[in-house]
C-alpha cells in the first residue's frame, strides 16, 4: 500500500492505493487562506499540518486492516509558498502563497539586476514565483530576512514535519526562480542575486526516489513502520501528471483547480519566458514540461456561488439549460481575480463583468465565468502552440473535471478533443502515491499507465466557430483594461 498527501490551497488530501494502482479509500480536510491585505495570500504552515493530522486519521479507518501495509508515502503540493525557518527551525511567518502579487516591484528589480535569470530558470520573474517574495522579506522584513535559515516549499514543510528531513524535489524547486532548470540542480548565481546561498536550501531529488524515513513518533503516532520511507514527491501539477499517466512527450492535461493548468510534457527543456510560458522539471528523472497557468479557475465558480449564496451543482444545472442564443447574448467574464500569469505577466488585472443588463439573471452570471476561464485556458494553448507545442488531445482533472458540460466546452473553445478518466478528480494526491510505489521499486510502465479512460468530449467545429467573435471581444476587454489603467485608472 502507498500513502498520497496533496498540500493543496484549499484543502490538504490523503489517498492510499494498493499494489495494482486502485485508489482504496482518500479523505481530506479543508484550510483557508488569509488576505490581510490588498495582493496578499497567506497561510500558517502549522494549519497544514493540523489538518494533514486531520486527513490521516480521517483516511485510517477507511483502509482498515490493510493500514498497516503502507511501505512508502509520496507528497504533492502547491508550488512557490516560502516557508521561512530560523536556525531553531521555527517558522518566522505565515508563508507567502503561489498567488500573492505583493512582489511586482521585486520581479523587476531580479528581472533588471540578474541577465542570466532567463536563460538559467527558463521562466519570467513573476509574483508568485519564491525568489521575489524572498526580495520582498528583504526589503520590508529585514529581521526575518536575516533570520532566514532555510527556505522551504509547503509540501516540503509537511516532509520536515514527517521525516525531519529537508529535501525537495526537482519539479517544485522549478519553480523557485533559484533552480538551474536544464542541470536540475540549485544555481549558485540565481540565489546569490536574493541575497542567498545553497546552504539555505533543502537538499534536491528526484521525485520518485526516497528521501528518509518517518520520525518514529510520527509512525506510532499513525500506526505505521519506522521503516516506511518518504518519496521526493513532485508540485502539484507534476505530481497530478504523473496520477494521469502523463509522462512521455506530447501527453498533456488540463488541471481546473483553484488555478487553471495546460501542462505538456517535453523530453528536453524548451523554454519559452517571453509569452510567460512556464518550463519546469517534471517529477520524474529525464523529463520537463512547459505550463500555462492562470490564476483563477475554478475558483471563479465557488467565488460566485458564494457570492449569490448558491451551490456549484444548482448553477451547473441552470448553466446547462440555457439556450445557445442566451449564451450568445451572456455578460463576458475577464477571470482574473487574483491577476494573471499566462500569458499577461499581470499581477493588477482583475476580474469583470461586461455587457450586464436587466436580462442578465444569475444562470448567465455562471455561464460568463465558465466561459471567461475557458478563454483563459485558450489564451494559454495558443501561447503554447506558438512556442512549438502541438498536442492532439488533452485530458482534464481537477474539480471543474466533474462538469460533463464545462468539458464540452473547454473541447468545443480549443478546439481539442478532451478526456477524463478515472480517478482523475484525485489530483496530486494519486501522483504522490504512485511516486511513493515508485520510490519503493515500482516499475515505471506499470505504475505511470493512464487510468482507464472515462469519458471524451469531441470538439463541435461550429460552435467553435461561434465562440471566436466572443472570445476576441473577452481579449480585446482585457486590452482596454490594462490601458485604462496605463492612464492611471
Amino acid at each position: 500500500m502507498y500513502l498520497g498527501i496533496d498540500a493543496g490551497t484549499s484543502e490538504i488530501k490523503a489517498l492510499v492505493i494498493n499494489a495494482e494502482g486502485d485508489i482504496v479509500a482518500s479523505a481530506g480536510a479543508r484550510l483557508s487562506v488569509q488576505r490581510p491585505h490588498p495582493h496578499w495570500s497567506e497561510q500558517d504552515p502549522d494549519a497544514w499540518w493540523q489538518a494533514t493530522q486531520q486527513a490521516v486519521s480521517a483516511l485510517r479507518p477507511k483502509v482498515g486492516a490493510q493500514w498497516s501495509e503502507i511501505r512508502a508515502i509520496g507528497l504533492s503540493g502547491q508550488m512557490h509558498g516560502a516557508v521561512l525557518l530560523d536556525s531553531a527551525d521555527k517558522v518566522l511567518r505565515p508563508c507567502i502563497l503561489w498567488n500573492d502579487t505583493r512582489s511586482a516591484a521585486e520581479c523587476a528589480e531580479l528581472t533588471a539586476h540578474t541577465p542570466e535569470l532567463h536563460t538559467i530558470a527558463g521562466n519570467l520573474a513573476m509574483p508568485g514565483f519564491t525568489a521575489p517574495k524572498l526580495l520582498w522579506v528583504a526589503r520590508h522584513e529585514p529581521d526575518i530576512f536575516a533570520r532566514t535559515a532555510c527556505v522551504l516549499l509547503p509540501k516540503d514543510y509537511l516532509r520536515w514535519k514527517m521525516s525531519g528531513d529537508k529535501v525537495s524535489d526537482m519539479s517544485d524547486a522549478a519553480g523557485t526562480l533559484w533552480l538551474d532548470v536544464a542541470r536540475r540542480d540549485w544555481s549558485d548565481t540565481l540565489l546569490a542575486a536574493c541575497g542567498l546561498s545553497r546552504e539555505q536550501m533543502p537538499r534536491l531529488v528526484e521525485g520518485s526516489q526516497a528521501t528518509g524515513t518517518l520520525r518514529p513518533e510520527i509512525a506510532r503516532q499513525w500506526g505505521l513502520s519506522e521503516s516506511v520511507m518518504l518519496a521526493g514527491g513532485g508540485g502539484d501539477n507534476a505530481a497530478t501528471a504523473v496520477g494521469m499517466g502523463a509522462v512521455n512527450p506530447g501527453d498533456a492535461f488540463i488541471s481546473l483547480g483553484t488555478s487553471g493548468v495546460l501542462f505538456a510534457v517535453n523530453d528536453r527543456f524548451r523554454p519559452n519566458p517571453a509569452s510567460a510560458v512556464h518550463a519546469f522539471c517534471h517529477a520524474v528523472p529525464d523529463r520537463w514540461h512547459q505550463m500555462s497557468v492562470m490564476l483563477t479557475a475554478a475558483s471563479g465558480l465557488r467565488w460566485l456561488c458564494e457570492l449569490l449564496g448558491a451551490s456549484e451543482t444548482t448553477l451547473l444545472a441552470e448553466v446547462a439549460a440555457l439556450s445557445q442564443s442566451v449564451q450568445q447574448s451572456a455578460p463576458l467574464f475577464l477571470p482574473y481575480l487574483s491577476g494573471e500569469r499566462t500569458p499577461h505577466n499581470d499581477p493588477d488585472a482583475c476580474g469583470a463583468f461586461h455587457g450586464l443588463t436587466h436580462a442578465s439573471n444569475r444562470a448567465a452570471l455562471a455561464y460568463a465565468v465558465l466561459e471567461g476561464v475557458t478563454f483563459g485556458l485558450a489564451d494559454g494553448y495558443r501561447v503554447l502552440e506558438e512556442a512549438g507545442t502541438r498536442l492532439s488531445e488533452c485530458a482534464l482533472t481537477g474539480g471543474g473535471a466533474r462538469s460533463p458540460w464545462w468539458a464540452q466546452l473547454i473541447a468545443d473553445v480549443l478546439n481539442l478533443p478532451v478526456v477524463t478518466h478515472a480517478g482523475s478528480e484525485a489530483g496530486g494526491a494519486l501522483g504522490a502515491a504512485r511516486l511513493a510505489w515508485l520510490a519503493a521499486g515500482g516499475d515505471a510502465s506499470q505504475v505511470c499507465r493512464k487510468p482507464a479512460e472515462q469519458r471524451r468530449y469531441r470538439p463541435d467545429a461550429g460552435r467553435h466557430q461561434a465562440l471566436q467573435p466572443r472570445y476576441r471581444h473577452f481579449q480585446l476587454l482585457y486590452q482596454q483594461q490594462r490601458e485604462a489603467r496605463m492612464q492611471g485608472y
